[in-house]
This record gives C-alpha cells, structure tokens and sequence, in this order.
C-alpha cells in the first residue's frame, strides 16, 4: 500500500522528470516538495524499497515501471477531478488544484473509471495539460508558447505553463480561458512584450505572461 506522502513524492518525480522519464536530483525533489535534502533521503529509500523508485548516487532517482504507472494513476485522477469540478461544479480554473489535490488520493479505480467515462473521456485538463489514461499513456500535442507567434497569427489558447492562482486569475481578467482565440497585433523587441487581440480587446502583455500561455497555432 503506498501511503498519501509517498503517492506525492512519486508525483513530484513524475512531473521533474518529465512524466517519469529521466533521473531527477534529490535536491530538485527537495525544493519541489518544500522540504530538506535528509526528508528526501530518506522518502527515496522507502520507495526503493517499495521498487517504486531507481537510486544511483550522483545520477539521481528514477520512477521504476511501477512507480510510473503509480504516478500516472495520480496525475490522471488529479486531472479527471480538475475537469469534473470545472465542467460540472462550476470552479474557475485557479480553484481546483487545491480541491483536486484533496481527491487525486480516492483509491477507486472503479469511481475514477466512471468519472472518465462520466465525463467523455477528456484528454487535457482545464489549464490544458494531458490527462494520462488507465494505463498511464498520454496523449501527444502540437502547443506552443505564445510568445513564439509573430506579428498578425492567430492562435487559440490550450493550456497555461504556470497553474499559479495569480496567475489563472490574471488570465480570468484579461478574458483568457482554454479555447481563447487570440491575434497577435505587435511585438516589442526592447522587452519582447507584446499586444495581443482579445475578442474586441487589445492587451499589452509582458515576455514572462506570453511565455506561459500554450497557444494553438491557427492559419486563416
């Protein structure tokens, strides 16, 4: 049985190491949990013995396959309740990540097969993220960041790189959401801020907004 702490860890590994696939230090695990070195130290040495996780010193930990899946099958219910409670319940998109954190450790695999199936089977979460399947696959997709675009190409927008509550919420003001379609009006090079065409709207935004925001290029 892998308890609540370590379903954590295995998630913080699963998404440093870019969906478990390379070694990650101890240090960036360290600074991604919040907590000191020795805690990872030894949290590692538990899921090694659990082999949910590879250790090779100066290398890094790695997940093992099921350490992987194990992550997966968090990372998939935290994305499936982020969905339920946006589409169903309502939530903005920067107040589920909380509550999804909350639900992600429901060890039904019964309950969270029915809410996929509830739900028609999404694909991406609210802030555009892939949701994993049940066998811990996940589905590839062409976004790029906005700040990539040049002047007078539209986009839509996907995703959001920061999941920040600030952040989702200077999106929600700005009119911002998953689908958003946007045209790019200007670019600054001093800065590389750039205007962009909100609806009927012109927005200024800076190099460190349109670097987080996952767009969808779209040719007219």
């Amino acid at each position: 049985m892998v308890t609540l702490s370590e379903e954590n860890y295995l998630k913080a590994i699963y998404h440093l190491g870019k969906q478990g696939v390379n070694a990650v230090s101890t240090n960036a695990i360290a600074e991604k949990m919040d907590t000191k070195a020795s805690s990872v130290t030894d949290m590692i040495k538990k899921l090694a013995e659990k082999n949910l996780v590879n250790y090779i010193k100066y290398q890094g930990v790695s997940l093992t396959k099921e350490g992987r899946l194990t992550a997966a099958s968090v990372v998939r219910k935290h994305r499936l309740w982020e969905v339920f409670l946006v589409e169903k319940l309502h939530f903005s998109w920067d107040e589920v990540h909380e509550v999804a954190e909350q639900l992600e450790h429901i060890q039904s695999k019964k309950l969270i097969n029915e809410l996929d199936v509830f739900l028609d089977y999404p694909t991406h979460d609210p802030h555009g993220d892939p949701i994993p399947d049940k066998d811990g696959n996940i589905s590839k997709t062409d976004k790029i960041i906005l700040s990539q675009l040049q002047v007078s190409e539209r986009c839509m927008c996907v995703g959001a790189n920061d999941s920040s509550a600030d952040f989702l919420k200077y999106l929600d003001k700005h009119h911002i959401a998953l689908g958003t379609q946007i045209q790019i009006i200007s670019k600054e090079p001093f800065d590389e801020s750039m205007t962009i065409k909100v609806g009927d709207v012109a927005i200024n935004i800076s190099k460190v907004v349109s670097n987080n925001i996952y767009v969808k290029s779209q040719t007219l």
